[in-house]
């Protein structure tokens, strides 16, 4: 039977988005995730008709679908930001974002929720992530937003199924919003996934708080430290503190079919062995 699972890895765009796709192939990818402009830089020059009309032409050569591509947005970007400037900064960016899927003919965007700096409520922040979530949606068509869990660094909101389901609840338009799981971030937020038992609990909770319908995309990382710390540090599949067997569970579980299932691990030199070992799992 073909494989439901479209795994990959979020590539290099540099020298043009096209050359994801070319780098998605090289390593045997049925899925990946990019930046569609630098993720460091607040301004990028638009996407010509050229660069759009390279991209298609590639994708459709490679055979991988949009629904399996999960672009990201730039790391600066915070739209929970206490400020009224400096989110209306990153609305504006974000906005640009979903715009630059729209013409690339990608169907979502996958951004961190926002942190609150310490300036604001948690409520506030979330409030104000759904705020800017809808803006955009209504000035927008066809690209879903697809919020990601976080590890809780810092002040950054996300990492608790609970914050997830509060912005889900605000925002108006529910069939353009998803959520993608980033089993590293799960991890660190104090969410196991190593054990059958614990993996069932951990995502029976996320049924219970958010809904599998919701679910979008997945990141799989094995992480650096430990179940709860609270620290973002992605490592190689097996070389972490989750192992291999929370791995296993998902290429088995019929939940995560016909999303894209993207490494971010930190050896890309490994990205398509990780992907035939991933592939390997399945029974």
């Amino acid at each position: 039977m073909p494989s439901r699972k479209f795994v990959g890895a979020h590539v290099s765009a540099s020298g043009g988005v096209f050359n994801a796709v070319t780098n998605a192939v090289a390593i045997g990818a049925k899925a990946f995730a990019l930046f569609t402009k630098n993720q460091r830089q607040w301004n990028a020059k638009p996407l010509d008709a050229e660069t759009i009309d390279k991209f298609k032409k590639a994708l459709a050569e490679s055979g991988i679908l949009p629904r399996h591509i999960l672009p990201h947005d730039s790391y600066l970007i915070n739209l929970g930001h206490p400020e009224d400037e400096a989110r209306e900064k990153s609305m504006e960016a974000f906005l640009d974002e979903v715009q630059r899927c729209e013409l690339l003919g990608l169907d979502r965007l996958n951004f961190h929720p926002g942190s609150h700096l310490k300036k604001i409520s948690e409520e506030a922040c979330l409030s104000k992530i759904a705020e800017a979530m809808n803006f955009t949606l209504d000035k927008t068509s066809g690209v879903s937003l697809v919020l990601e869990n976080t590890a809780g660094q810092g002040s950054n909101l996300g990492w608790r199924f609970e914050h997830l389901a509060q912005i889900i609840d605000k925002i108006e338009d529910k069939s353009r919003v998803g959520v993608c799981i980033d089993t590293c971030h799960m991890f660190t937020a104090g969410y196991d996934i190593r054990t059958k038992e614990a993996y069932d609990r951990t995502w029976a909770e996320f049924e219970k708080v958010v809904g599998f319908k919701y679910l979008m995309g997945m990141h799989i990382n094995d992480s650096k430290p430990d179940l709860g710390s609270h620290v973002d540090r992605h490592h190689s599949l097996g070389q972490g503190k989750i192992g291999l067997d929370a791995f296993k569970f998902i290429m088995n579980d019929d939940r995560m079919n016909n999303i894209p299932l993207i490494l971010e691990t930190i050896d890309e030199t490994l990205w398509s062995e990780e992907i035939k070992l991933l592939y390997s799992f399945e029974n």
